[in-house]
């Protein structure tokens, strides 16, 4: 199966700070990837760099074969690149539907629509919250709203970036199942988690991410079962020998 996103060599910076030294990974059609690793060790400036939001310094970002490494954001996401932020970053002061909508406003109204019955089915909670502003949501419910934003553009390639950062147990396992049939509808899905079991549980393939370089990667449960995943990610520690 041929690549869908191939990153060759990437490198990027804040000011002089290295923070990707030359990242090698790809996403095939279809797949759920997981990357994970430690605060600070660049996941988030990958996904960063990936969507256009931070420049790289060196190396290339291919997407359907075409190099788009110094294409601006509104490219990429015309293209099909949509990031959902840490954080949420959701619109406060507008309604859930407005916020669903700008996710939506390079696309025809008919297709914003669709895309509006979509959201709806996926996260109903939102539907019910249609008018209600997003800043008085819940934690969780912002969370689904961010993921449907980013829906809204029609992905074909979606980046989330800690999306279950600040959740509740209860709430991470729902939105996991969320991203699990996402994944089944033919979303193909890089996500950047903390929790890494659970993000190496339902991924295809993963890659770990220390100080800007990828150490390992692999299936997402084989490398569940790698005992430097188990001791660094996880809270195992190394078999004796």
């Amino acid at each position: 199966m041929s690549e869908l996103l191939r990153v060759e060599a990437l490198e990027a910076a804040y000011g002089s700070v290295r923070t990707l030294r030359g990242v090698d990974l790809e996403v095939r059609p279809g797949e759920l990837v997981a990357l994970v690793g430690s605060n600070g060790a660049g996941k988030s400036t990958l996904l960063r760099t990936l969507s256009g939001v931070h420049p790289a310094l060196a190396g290339r970002v291919l997407y359907r074969g075409a190099d788009v490494t110094r294409a601006p954001v509104h490219e990429r996401v015309a293209e099909g690149i949509i990031l959902v932020p840490e954080g949420r970053q959701v619109f406060g002061i507008l309604t859930v539907e407005d916020n669903l909508r700008l996710g939506a406003h390079t696309r025809p109204r008919q297709e914003m629509d669709a895309g509006l019955d979509r959201v709806f089915r996926l996260f109903p909670v939102l539907a019910e919250r249609r008018r209600q502003r997003a800043g008085t949501l819940s934690g969780g419910e912002q969370q689904m709203l961010a993921i449907g934003r980013g829906l809204m553009g029609r992905p074909t390639l979606l980046l989330l970036d800690e999306p279950s950062m600040g959740l509740a147990p209860r709430l991470v396992a729902a939105l996991f199942e969320v991203i699990v049939s996402l994944r089944a509808g033919g979303v193909t899905m890089l996500m950047v988690e903390q929790n890494a079991h659970a993000a190496l549980s339902i991924a295809d393939r993963g890659y770990v991410l220390e100080t800007g370089r990828i150490t390992l990667e692999g299936p997402g449960r084989e490398l569940l079962g790698a005992e430097a995943v188990r001791a660094a990610y996880l809270g195992i520690e190394k078999e004796s020998a």
